[in-house]
């Protein structure tokens, strides 16, 4: 599903962010994605979804390559930055209706999913108000709720379950598994390494731009915690 292959960034100041990453995520992962603040986490996720350009590497998703093919690759790809950025003058619903239209969801599926999804994570109950008045978790929940109703084949998420309640937390990973039991990948970034640990399948861990131990978690953690292995390797 998303294959990084040589993957490398330098910014214009000479730092060399990414540095010759390779990672494979397949259809049915959930990939968990860990490092130390800075250490390229999120360098390498903008490169994958098209918002940085890098200096050399190839990224395909879904045999589609972003560079040559970035409008497919948007359109099978649904991202949801750490810190996202919302209209606050529109309601929630306005916001999803924005969303389905330029992404030219079918609109009866669209309001299925919008129904689903907002009973899912109890936000339906908010969708007519306006997005200023929402809290952060509240703002978290309707991301979610636009990146899920698209029913992309690859997600794309940069630590997805800060600003979730424990509730809604446990919510996240039931959608999540359901999500790649219907032939979805994820692909995220976390600092939460007990979650990613009970969740993932597979993990890798960037340090200085550098890949330095991937596999599935149980090729990984062994016999350790993936807490251990990740401060082992720290």
């Amino acid at each position: 599903m998303l294959k990084v292959q040589n993957l490398t960034k330098v910014y214009s100041s000479g730092k060399r962010a990414v540095d010759d990453v390779n990672l494979t995520v397949e259809a049915g992962d959930i990939y968990a994605f860990i490092g130390p603040n800075g250490a390229g986490k999120t360098s390498t996720i903008k490169c994958i979804v098209g918002i940085h350009g890098f200096d050399s590497g190839e990224i395909t998703i879904d045999g589609n390559s972003v560079k040559e093919n970035s409008r497919r690759c948007k359109e099978i790809t649904a991202f949801i930055p750490d810190n996202p950025d919302v209209y606050t003058s529109i309601t929630g619903m306005q916001y999803l209706n924005f969303i389905a239209s330029i992404t030219k969801l079918n609109p009866t599926r669209k309001a299925e999913l919008v129904e689903k999804y907002a009973k899912v994570w109890e936000l339906d109950h908010a969708l007519g108000m306006p997005i200023g008045s929402y809290s952060h978790g509240m703002r978290q929940k309707l991301v979610l709720i636009s990146a899920f109703m698209r029913e992309p084949k690859l997600l794309v998420l940069d630590e997805p379950f800060v600003g979730l309640d424990p509730k809604a937390a446990f919510t996240m990973k039931e959608v999540m598994k359901e999500f790649v039991a219907n032939g979805g990948a994820i692909f995220y970034s976390t600092h939460v390494l007990d979650i990613a640990e009970k969740l993932c399948n597979k993990v890798a861990i960037i340090k200085g731009g550098k890949i330095i131990a991937d596999g599935t978690m149980a090729e990984i953690a062994k016999d350790k915690s993936l807490e251990k292995v990740f401060l082992d390797l720290e």
